[in-house]
């Protein structure tokens, strides 16, 4: 069984080709710029099994043979069994699978965890990683948590060779900064196993979601990254 937010039917900025997009519920991070606070909470959301999440996925072959199927949420690897079920199945279909995370579950000292992961390794083709910030001090303010997870399952994933494609999010003051943008490409720079970086001009989508569910948006006073911002961004990332 699987807590699932939503679904979309037709992505394509998600991973390669058109997707079927599972949304899972539940997060623990709490990032200041978030625009889905709606799938924080644990445990909510509707309960599905594997089984019907992968008849819903399995309506829009036609569409998505050229794509394939990403998991993200939501934080997807709280539900990493589900994840494993459902990757599993899909492979067998020949489906390309996708997850976009943090990172923020992995625990390199948790055996047991880890056995889990190198199986969802083995179903999955891609993972698409968030990187929040780079400082360590800078990542628990812009998301309440330490950074040492993240970075621990970044350099996991590259220690398999396993693809990934990195996302930063820019927003003045925490990642819209030369000397911000210059430390995450050094780190990005040991990485052997990087296929693609994107840059994600920060905006205010999900304002009126804070409104309905009464939290106040930290946000508010920022604003949108100027276009030589994004542009500086890329350049300085390598990102396309």
């Amino acid at each position: 069984m699987a807590f699932i937010h939503s679904f979309e039917s037709f992505g394509t900025v998600d991973g390669p080709g058109v997707r079927f997009i599972v949304f899972t519920q539940g997060c623990p991070m709490r990032c200041k710029y978030c625009h889905n606070p709606d799938t924080w909470a644990f445990n909510h959301g509707k309960e599905y099994t594997t089984q019907e999440i992968y008849e819903e996925i399995i309506k829009y072959r036609n569409y998505i043979k050229k794509g394939g199927v990403t998991i993200s949420g939501g934080e997807p690897l709280v539900q990493i069994d589900f994840l494993i079920e459902l990757f599993t199945i899909l492979k067998k279909e020949n489906i390309h699978t996708c997850v976009d995370t943090s990172g923020i579950m992995f625990n390199p000292d948790d055996t047991n965890l880890v056995k889990k992961y190198d199986k969802l390794l083995e179903v999955t083709d891609l993972f698409i990683v968030d990187l929040k910030h780079i400082d360590k001090e800078a990542h628990i303010d812009l998301t309440g948590l330490p950074i040492d997870r993240p970075i621990s399952f970044i350099n996991y994933l590259n220690s398999k060779d396993k693809d990934i494609w990195i996302r930063v999010v820019l927003v003045d003051g925490y990642t819209n900064d030369v000397g911000v943008l210059t430390r995450m490409r050094e780190f990005i720079d040991t990485l052997s196993n990087v296929n693609r970086v994107e840059v994600l001009p920060y905006h205010t989508l999900g304002v009126n979601k804070y409104k309905e569910l009464g939290i106040d948006y930290p946000f508010m006073d920022k604003k949108k990254p100027l276009k030589e911002d994004i542009l500086r961004a890329k350049e300085i990332l390598g990102a396309r």
